[in-house]
């Protein structure tokens, strides 16, 4: 006997956002590829090189929030609107708060276990500092970006003071970023929150990507008016005895009429044209296809 499962499920529909109608949701990745250039050179300044070490950016995605937003502490910076929120990883912030802290020589000691410490009001001052060096990289993207497309500027954010961030809402924008110390084999990931202003700017920033795509659909022309053929006009053609043509002298003129003549596509003969007169130049004119 044979017991037939079946495991065939209907997938889930995707639920259409009319918030997201006529945005450039879907040019998100661009921002996310610009963002992650601007936190891995900020990475390496001098100022945070002694905080992250090896540590390199791996990844930088968008997403919804489905049901719940990653845990740990959150801060926010700025003000509303134009909110952004930051949270790390703890094992995360341990290794770099070690990195920083704990060296005895030249190599750092081993990773704490998150579970085995408890907080020190070092361990959260670190993560608001990383969270206002992050955070300013990101709202300087968005800067730039709507400088580019002539759109209205925020004015420059001074000094990011923290306060303490709520778990982003379900359907909120979250920006996921995957760092790594392959050496070390650490790896881990913190976090932005975008409240409804922050993430405007960002879909304002990327319509010059759009409208340049616009532009170059528009700018595609058919492909018959964009392929260039060479025509052949045959003006005349007369029979004459190979007798004849030996005895031709210099000076000798050859009597031909013009009536219509042959146009010809390499040597496919597509049309007759007749020939005209126009300002010392022959054309041909009144096409008529070659049946």
């Amino acid at each position: 006997m044979t017991n037939i499962t079946k495991t065939d499920q209907p997938l889930p529909h995707q639920t259409l956002d009319s918030c997201l109608l006529g945005r450039p949701v879907h040019l998100l990745h661009v921002f996310a590829a610009q963002l992650r250039e601007d936190l891995a050179g900020a990475m390496r300044l001098p100022m945070s090189r002694r905080y992250w070490g090896a540590y390199q950016v791996e990844t930088v995605a968008f997403s919804r929030v489905e049901a719940e937003a990653p845990g740990g502490r959150w801060l926010s910076f700025g003000n509303a609107p134009g909110q952004v929120g930051f949270a790390l990883e703890r094992p995360v912030l341990l290794d770099v708060l070690n990195y920083r802290y704990g060296r005895g020589g030249a190599k750092p000691a081993e990773a704490p276990d998150p579970d085995a410490v408890r907080v020190t009001a070092t361990e959260e001052r670190l993560a608001v500092v990383l969270g206002q060096q992050f955070v300013a990289t990101l709202l300087s993207r968005v800067r730039n970006n709507l400088a580019a497309v002539a759109k209205d500027v925020p004015e420059a954010v001074g000094e990011l003071r923290a306060q303490p961030g709520v778990h982003p809402a379900r359907g909120g924008w979250i920006v996921t970023v995957t760092v790594a110390d392959v050496a070390a084999g650490a790896r881990g990931q913190f976090w932005f929150s975008l409240d409804k202003a922050a993430m405007a700017d960002v879909l304002h920033g990327l319509l010059p990507e759009r409208e340049q795509a616009k532009k170059a659909l528009k700018s595609v022309r058919p492909l018959a008016s964009r392929l260039q053929v060479t025509l052949e006009g045959r003006l005349v053609s007369k029979e004459v005895q190979l007798g004849a043509l030996f005895d031709l002298r210099v000076g000798d003129v050859i009597p031909v009429s013009l009536n219509r003549t042959d146009v010809m596509l390499a040597d496919s003969r597509l049309f007759t044209a007749a020939v005209s007169e126009h300002k010392g130049k022959l054309c041909l004119t009144s096409f008529e296809d070659v049946e």
